[in-house]
């Protein structure tokens, strides 16, 4: 499973001339991101008691990339606004010092997470993801990434595929509305092109109308 990227929040409250800051970087409920996601309450809570188990914390990189460590967290708590975390940069790192720089001229100052999504609830009306669990595999210095809309479409057309294939395997039959969004966010297709296979495929013009029809579509798809 691919690993999500939050959208970058400006929240840094800290900075010491020793590279050691702190700042939230994930905060609770409210409006839906710019990605239609909320996440709630609690929801590191497990990850948090599986590093702190381990003996880990979340990685510390720099604009998501693993390539480019560039110091470490050493405190990660949830709080009634959100995840705070405290770190310490690496002065010996080139990128660590330049990021340095930048945070303290105020160039940058946002903090974004990396993780898996392992619970979740969908308002389908609205397209808004309510994040209930998380596993917190990194959180990263960033500037606004140009490319953080298509990782997180990416991450949920893939969840989606999973979501209908999962469904079709049970015997279950899609919506059309699942259908087509399937199609359109997973392979695709145009407007004209899911409403058609709609067409052929749940309304029975053309195709039988049955769960092992849609899964054979949607392994021919997939393949």
């Amino acid at each position: 499973m691919k690993i999500k990227q939050g959208a970058a929040l400006l929240d840094i409250k800290a900075l010491s001339d020793k590279g050691q800051f702190e700042g939230y970087a994930s905060t609770f409920g409210g409006e839906p991101d710019s990605y239609g996601d909320v996440i709630a309450p609690g929801a590191f809570s497990d990850s948090l008691a599986e590093h702190a188990t381990k003996g880990t914390m979340p990685k510390m990189f720099w604009q998501h990339d693993p390539r480019e460590p560039i110091g470490r967290w050493t405190m990660a708590v949830e709080d009634g606004k959100g995840l705070m975390v405290t770190g310490q940069l690496n002065m010996g790192v080139q990128r660590a010092r330049e990021a340095y720089e930048l945070l303290k001229s105020g160039d940058i100052d946002g903090l974004s997470i990396g993780y898996r999504i392992q619970g979740y609830e969908v308002d389908e009306d609205r397209d808004i993801w309510t994040l209930t669990k998380l596993d917190l595999r990194e959180v990263s210095i960033v500037s606004i990434g140009a490319n953080e809309n298509a990782t997180i479409a990416a991450v949920k057309s893939e969840r989606r595929v999973h979501e209908a294939t999962e469904k079709l395997r049970a015997g279950d039959r899609l919506t059309e509305r699942e259908f087509e969004t399937l199609l359109k966010g997973a392979f695709g297709f145009s407007n004209s092109q899911a409403e058609r296979a709609v067409r052929l495929h749940l309304k029975g013009q053309g195709e039988p109308d049955n769960a092992a029809n849609g899964l054979a579509f949607l392994q021919a798809l997939s393949g």
